[in-house]
């Protein structure tokens, strides 16, 4: 069995703790808890036949310590990339840090999750946001922590990536 570190990344509140949760557990929770640091979870995951342990590394939010530390990013393989439909601004700083990420570990496999699609009534990503990270060339999923959507096949599809970098 092959072992993956995945890191999940965006910023403060956009869902990743709730994706993870989702991913892990098939569990939700209407409850906020701010994560501090660094979460850990497995799961074992099948892609053809290639079993895969992730690893998958929640890392807090970047605004509460302004930088992600660079020693939770060391030895990661791929990384999920979260952006809150509800919140435009989460765009940029999930941008911000990838290129960070990039800088201190190098360019690694990673998908884009716009979490919250349930919200359909507060969701304010546009056409034009939804281009600007479709110009990235890397899968972009629309995912709901609540409902599940496209949770499993997010995850699965970095683990594809994974096994093909």
């Amino acid at each position: 069995m092959i072992q993956k570190k995945i890191c999940i990344l965006g910023a403060a509140g956009v869902g990743k703790t709730s994706l993870t949760a989702q991913f892990v557990y098939s569990k939700f929770s209407e409850k906020y808890l701010s994560t501090m640091g660094v979460k850990i979870d497995r799961k074992k995951v099948t892609v053809g036949d290639t079993q895969i342990n992730l690893m998958i590394w929640d890392i807090h939010g970047e605004e509460k310590f302004k930088k992600i530390t660079s020693s939770y990013l060391r030895g990661a393989s791929g990384l999920i990339m979260v952006v809150d439909g509800t919140r435009p601004d989460t765009i940029d700083r999930a941008k911000d840090i990838l290129q960070r990420v990039e800088k201190d570990v190098g360019c690694l496999p990673y998908v884009w999750l716009l979490n919250k699609a349930d919200l359909t009534d507060e969701w304010s990503l546009s056409e034009q946001h939804f281009n600007e990270l479709k110009a990235m060339h890397q899968p972009i999923y629309r995912t709901s922590a609540k409902t599940g959507e496209h949770v499993e096949d997010s995850f699965l599809k970095l683990s594809e990536m994974l096994l093909s970098a």
